[in-house]
């Protein structure tokens, strides 16, 4: 399956709140990202971010040293536009998460919804490999998957579910978890989807 293509003909066929993973305002992500002690001189990268609203409220809250990673230029794209003037001060990374990309190491990794479709273990192992040099020593990686009780599938694929424990050891020896939450998310059309949320700090 080509990850690209997949995601940008979702996002160029369906609107913001056409999608099951909208959020108006991402407040599970912004409450972990408080307790990892973010502040307007730490460095955030969104893990597949796409048209996500937590780059909007990093920035408003006067965060400078920003970065959106996503598989879909589609996605980028609609996101830059929605921000506006503000987008020129946030790097852009038009990469899958498990391939070839870099970026100077950040305080915070924020991932929601991605880590989950990585189903081939390959994927997973990459994805460890970019968190652990992109991760400064001491920083937290915020990552939510669907919780056991989650859904099996999304947006067309099949998603691997997690519990707190099952995403530490996926994660490795290298990684702390500090605070793991249940959250019901709702949809745009009134369903709800079992999420897990986990916070790790890098040893």
């Amino acid at each position: 399956m080509d990850r690209r293509q997949h995601w940008n003909d979702v996002y160029r066929s369906k609107g913001e709140q056409d999608v099951s993973w909208f959020e108006a305002r991402p407040d599970v992500s912004l409450r972990l990202l408080d307790d990892a002690g973010i502040t307007t001189a730490s460095c955030v990268l969104d893990v597949g971010g796409g048209d996500s609203r937590l780059i909007d409220c990093l920035a408003a809250r006067g965060l400078r040293c920003l970065a959106v990673l996503d598989v879909s230029a589609a996605a980028l794209e609609r996101c830059r536009v929605r921000l506006g003037p503000v987008a020129a001060a946030v790097t852009w990374i038009e990469a899958d998460v498990a391939g070839d990309w870099v970026l100077p190491p950040v305080d915070a990794w924020h991932d929601r919804a991605v880590y989950h479709f990585l189903v081939d273990p390959v994927d997973r192992q990459r994805y460890g490999e970019r968190l652990r040099a992109t991760l400064k020593p001491g920083g937290n990686a915020i990552i939510a998957t669907f919780a056991l009780d989650g859904p099996e599938r999304c947006s067309g694929l099949a998603v691997q579910r997690y519990s707190a424990e099952s995403l530490a050891a996926a994660l490795g020896e290298g990684f702390h978890l500090v605070d793991s939450l249940a959250h019901q998310h709702a949809t745009p059309w009134g369903s709800a989807q079992s999420f897990q949320y986990s916070r790790f700090v890098k040893r």
